[in-house]
Order: C-alpha cells, then sequence, then structure tokens
C-alpha cells in the first residue's frame, strides 16, 4: 500500500522547528522523529541551500535508513538513492522512480532563522 499524502497548504500551527540548518552537512540528509513519524531531513546546496523531507522509511526494505542514502540528480529531479536497494526518491514529491508504487510521503520544508522547520 502506498503511504503517499496529499499535501495541502500547511497551517501555521503544523509547522516544528527539527534542526539548526547548519546540523545538516550540505548534500546529506538526518532523521528526525517528528510526531511519531521517522522523517528524513535533507540539505541541497551550500549558498543558498533548499530543505526537503520525506518518510525516512524504505518501503522496499522496511528499515528507517533513507536520510542515509546519496543526495544526487536524475535530470531535474534531486533525488536520494536507498543505500539498501539502491533505488532513487524524488526529495521534493517522495515519488520512487523505478518503482512509483513504493514511493514515499514528502512533507513542506522550509528554512526560517537559521532553523529547518517540516510541517506535518
Amino acid at each position: 500500500m502506498n503511504d503517499m499524502t496529499v499535501m495541502q497548504q500547511p497551517q501555521l500551527s503544523d509547522w516544528q522547528a527539527i534542526c539548526a540548518l547548519s546540523d545538516i552537512v550540505p548534500d546529506t540528509g538526518v532523521c528526525a522523529l517528528v510526531k511519531g513519524r521517522h522523517v528524513a531531513l535533507f540539505r541541497v546546496g551550500d549558498a543558498s541551500p533548499r530543505v526537503y523531507a520525506i518518510d525516512n522509511i524504505d518501503p522496499n526494505a522496511g528499515a528507517s535508513v533513507l536520510s542515509r542514502g546519496l543526495v544526487g540528480s536524475i535530470g531535474e529531479r534531486v533525488v536520494v538513492a536507498s543505500p539498501l536497494y539502491k533505488q532513487h526518491f524524488d526529495l521534493a514529491s517522495g515519488e520512487c522512480i523505478e518503482a512509483p508504487e513504493n514511493s514515499v510521503a514528502a512533507w513542506p520544508a522550509r528554512v526560517f532563522a537559521d532553523m529547518v522547520w517540516v510541517a506535518l
């Protein structure tokens, strides 16, 4: 079963500060427990960083590992490659490129006051 979440405009109360932007090395990810979910947070770029949040559980392995994957791109898409089975997950949408039925939820993420915020 696919755990994709339809994203709606988050309310102010949905946003939660997770960590300082400097806690995430550019072009890597970290895992955080947010409202009981394992969430993978990614920082892409250094000078003008973008942040992304997707579920951290690899649906192919059932393990909380996506935050440890390699960040890169496939065409215009910014992706993370699972460290276990190497499937690529689009960081903006959570879509699994090789097997869309194994996609994960993607969550709104932003940087404000040097903190990474996620809305679930």
